[in-house]
């Protein structure tokens, strides 16, 4: 009988397999031992407990102790005792009873006797419950000696400490990286000399990546080559290092700023413990949070106009008492419009909120963060209106969110506007392509009006989940202008800077690595070889293909990030963060106070302003495992959306290469579910590519269905109790964050199946009739659709101060000309005056913003003209809520005459058409 073959070791370099997955993987084992126990194969019992025990030795639970016993017990042949004990881990890491109770950590029955020397007393024995975390231990010490190493740092925990952690030991940097990457627990890493380079373990692919690093050799693996590779995959982790030679000069090197602190190897253990733990206090503080709950239970008598403050209007009432039940004493206790007695002030900050915005700026790579209270449409205008002056020019995805179309209103700004690729089959837009940015600043260069662009202004990712590359955006566009701003509006994307994938891909993550680069010697070089190879006057064309890089030495550095906090993270609604990365920031600080006072409630909500503080503690401290956990469950809806025979005959979720072109995937990527696709050529990916698809973010197809998205948006929340996000003609976006479970996915699925057996039933039950027309329906939703339309031009009235070949506009102006009522007319879209008018004018120029839902965007802006293009799409949309049109009434347009009266000469050669794209 022939051998039957070993079965491949357990992969340590496969990442998208989150928590998730492991919880699956020991809901495995404890299947295959229930098996086993009833006198079944052992067979799978073994092969899953080997591959397990590969990945869990970067865990602290079970840990080495408890995964020994474990082995102990399957060498023994003892069924009974494996299924036992294999049940009590899996239900610990299902419940995390592990990290409260100590026996969870005996291998025994707590009946049967205890373990002495696993854990000390204290564990279980504190009064209240402590946060629990994993410190990571990298050391050359044989692994023979862990098990004892581990006994020595556990016997430092006390009583008084405020949390309590368990250490989890390797021998190899890539061990070390692997564990930092599998392990979302890790919250400190102590990093000792004379460790090895190598896994003992599987690793083909972690391989291929540790060589494209130059680490090829044993020389390789140092403390401090360890410490900054850990801390560009996992920032918010604080790293000891612990040396046993000069630890002065260490201390002394630039480098060693990665570190939080640098011991001598051979001091007392205790002083290291005391600091990881002040490490993670540092990020567990929440100033104005811990101030709220101090104000909240002090005696306080108010006298200021908020007569909701403590509660007594409301719990005294026989009227409104239930808002009071609903909500609980504290939301009441909480509420001032006080800036003293341990609170502060949101317009001018200098305690506690100071102090919680500098540890925001800390934990998203930045320089500083304003809070912001009423939501990012807030924090848009602010930085529009701060870095922007009357005829300063912004280059605009004309698709993004209207708040940055309002600040241009206010600001005087002359928006240039761009266009995205355009999605047609699914009414959507994508990004703006960087050609397209490159040439609106070249069209300008050779205006001679360079000088008046100031800003671009782009959404990432986008509605439907498109990421810029953040990077080369910045650094092509700085080498035609070196000093231009950039306003990246994030609203849904604020999670990105907690993975390591994703990070590179945000403003404040591109920004970091360009000013590193910037610093690197070889940037000049690489500068002034690209200048040595297009010669002195490059044409546009030559300059639109290559790679611009620009010179390090001209730069100044002006990025800033908004963020709608409340979309990503665990913030109340409306709550948000505008992150800044500018150089220049001392010269617009008082504009961006004026921003601030212009924009911001002199009455911000408290408890709003707490809860940005607290999701900062919560993103510091277990972001990095909440966003895995949700990229996870993203990819395991789009598995089993598309993998199940019956769900797809009628729904699918769209992959990258159905939402990002070909031509803007340089790498070849597919798609994350694709076969072959791992970790590396996703970071492959995600460094290269023009675009990337955010994993989260989910395009649900339901025209295939006959269903539109706004019709399938109604029957998941009205019958189903689903909520998901915007829609488009056919399809819905569902989008998995930080609060999602296992069991969501379980539930979407199953509603998505029962609709899809509704939907096949009643195919086949209503037979010719039924099909035919269920076949029309389909065919007008997924292939009759309307063409988008591109923005046009502003009207010469509004082009006055404008050069040849760009195509901004004084939008404000057209706004505010809307404010006359007599110089304004209505004209019904079916009115034939509007087709006459577009082959003979005068010309339809609209009079304000008009947004459909979907797509989202203004297809018209004041002082724009009306295309056919405009008026056929108009006419083909059949979706109820368009934002600044009433069909009773029509199209807002200005009058001819009114325009007449503006008096501002069109210059020669201006543009008829739509901008250059």
């Amino acid at each position: 009988m022939p051998k039957e073959a070993k079965p491949a070791q357990k992969r340590i370099d496969q990442f998208f397999s989150g928590p998730g997955g492991r919880a699956d993987d020991w809901r495995d084992l404890v299947e295959a031992a229930k098996v086993w126990a009833r006198a079944g194969d052992r067979a799978k019992y073994d092969a899953l407990l080997t591959d397990l025990s590969v990945t869990e030795e970067f865990h602290g639970y079970p840990g080495l102790h408890l995964m020994a016993a474990l082995r102990e017990a399957a060498l023994a042949g003892d069924g009974q005792t494996s299924l036992a004990l294999v049940t009590r881990i899996a239900q610990a890491l299902a419940t995390r009873s592990f990290r409260q109770h100590a026996g969870d950590w005996n291998p025994k029955d707590e009946n049967n006797g205890e373990m002495p020397d696993l854990l000390p007393p204290t564990f279980g024995s504190h009064t209240a419950r402590r946060p629990y975390f994993e410190t990571l231990i990298v050391t050359g010490v044989s692994s023979n000696n862990w098990p004892t190493l581990a006994a020595e740092w556990r016997k430092l925990r006390r009583p008084v400490d405020s949390f309590v952690y368990e250490p989890v030991i390797v021998g190899s940097l890539e061990d070390a990286f692997c564990a930092t990457m599998v392990n979302p627990n890790i919250a400190a890493v102590v990093i000792n000399e004379g460790f090895a380079l190598r896994s003992r373990h599987n690793a083909p692919v972690l391989r291929t990546m540790t060589a494209s690093a130059n680490l090829n050799e044993e020389t390789d693996a140092s403390a401090l080559r360890l410490a900054h590779i850990i801390k560009r995959v996992r920032p918010e982790l604080d790293i000891y290092l612990m040396s046993n030679r000069d630890v002065e000069e260490m201390a002394g090197d630039p480098e060693a700023n990665v570190a939080r602190r640098i011991f001598y190897s051979i001091e007392e253990i205790l002083e290291l413990h005391l600091s990881i733990l002040e490490g993670i206090q540092d990020r567990y503080d929440t100033p104005f949070f811990d101030n709220l709950k101090k104000y909240a239970q002090r005696p306080i008598g108010t006298f200021h106009a908020l007569p909701i403050a403590r509660g007594k209007a409301v719990f005294k009432s026989d009227w409104i008492r239930d808002m009071g039940e609903f909500y609980g004493p504290n939301l009441f206790l909480a509420e001032s419009s006080a800036t003293t007695g341990g609170l502060d002030s949101l317009l001018e900050p200098t305690g506690n909120i100071k102090k919680a915005q500098d540890k925001a700026a800390r934990a998203l790579g930045a320089d500083r963060v304003f809070f912001v209270t009423n939501g990012t449409s807030t924090s848009n205008k602010m930085a529009v209106q701060a870095l922007l002056a009357p005829g300063d020019i912004a280059i605009v995805d004309r698709n993004c969110h209207k708040s940055h179309h309002y600040g241009m209103v206010l600001a005087g700004a002359q928006p240039l506007y761009v266009e995205a690729f355009p999605m047609t089959e699914y009414s959507m837009y994508g990004a703006v392509p960087l050609k397209t940015i490159k040439q609106a600043l070249l069209n300008a260069k050779a205006d001679g009006r360079l000088d008046r662009v100031k800003m671009v202004d782009l959404t990432n990712c986008t509605f439907d989940g498109h990421i810029y590359n953040t990077r080369r955006v910045m650094e092509e566009c700085l080498a035609i202008k070196p000093d231009l701003i950039f306003l990246w509006d994030e609203a849904w994307f604020g999670f990105a800077r907690f993975s390591p994938f994703l990070r590179r891909r945000t403003a404040m993550g591109a920004a970091n690595e360009i000013e590193a680069w910037m610093h690197d010697p070889k940037s000049g070089a690489a500068y002034e070889k690209q200048q040595a190879e297009l010669g002195k006057n490059p044409s546009d064309e030559v300059l639109l293909k290559t790679r611009l890089i620009p010179d390090p030495r001209q730069i100044r550095l002006r990025v800033y990030q908004t963020n709608s906090t409340h979309k990503s993270m665990s913030a109340i609604r409306q709550g948000s963060m505008l992150s800044v990365k500018d150089v220049e920031f001392h010269s617009v600080e008082q504009q961006f106070k004026e921003a601030v006072f212009t924009h911001a409630s002199t009455s911000p909500n408290q408890q709003l302003i707490a809860s940005l503080d607290v999701s900062r503690r919560q993103m510091e401290l277990e972001g990095y495992g909440l966003v895995a956990n949700a990229m996870e469950i993203a990819l395991a809806i789009r598995q089993a959306v598309n993998n199940n025979p019956l769900i797809s005959r009628y729904f699918r979720i769209l992959g990258a290469d159905a939402m990002v072109p070909a031509q803007y995937r340089q790498s070849g990527f597919t798609d994350y579910l694709a076969s072959g696709v791992n970790w590396a050529n996703t970071l492959k990916s995600l460094d290269e590519d023009e675009f990337c698809l955010d994993p989260t973010r989910m395009t649900l197809v339901c025209g295939t269905a006959g269903f539109d998205g706004t019709q399938f948006k109604g029957i998941l929340a009205s019958e189903y109790n689903i909520q998901v996000n915007k829609t488009s003609r056919n399809s819905v976006l569902v989008q998995s964050n930080i609060n999602n479970t296992r069991s969501d996915v379980a539930h979407l699925i199953r509603v998505l199946a029962e609709i899809a057996g509704e939907v096949d039933r009643g195919l086949v039950q209503g037979g010719a009739n039924a099909k035919k027309t269920f076949e029309t329906r389909v065919n007008s939703l997924m292939r009759d659709v309307p063409d988008l339309p591109n923005f046009s031009h502003f009207h010469p009235s509004f082009r006055g101060d404008s050069g040849t070949k760009t195509n901004e506009g004084d939008i404000r102006g057209g706004f505010y000309t809307a404010y006359d009522a007599a110089g304004c007319e209505f004209i019904r879209l079916s009115d034939p005056e509007i087709d006459r008018r577009l082959k003979a004018g005068p010309d339809l120029v609209s009079a304000s913003f008009v947004i459909p839902y979907p797509p989202g965007f203004p297809i018209m802006v004041p002082g724009q003209v009306i295309t056919q293009e405009t008026i056929d799409f108009m006419r083909k949309l059949d979706v109820k809520e368009i934002h600044g049109y009433d069909a009773r009434e029509g199209l807002k347009l200005v009058r001819a005459e009114a325009l007449a009266k503006i008096g501002r000469p069109k210059p020669a050669g201006a543009p008829k058409l739509k901008a250059a794209s």
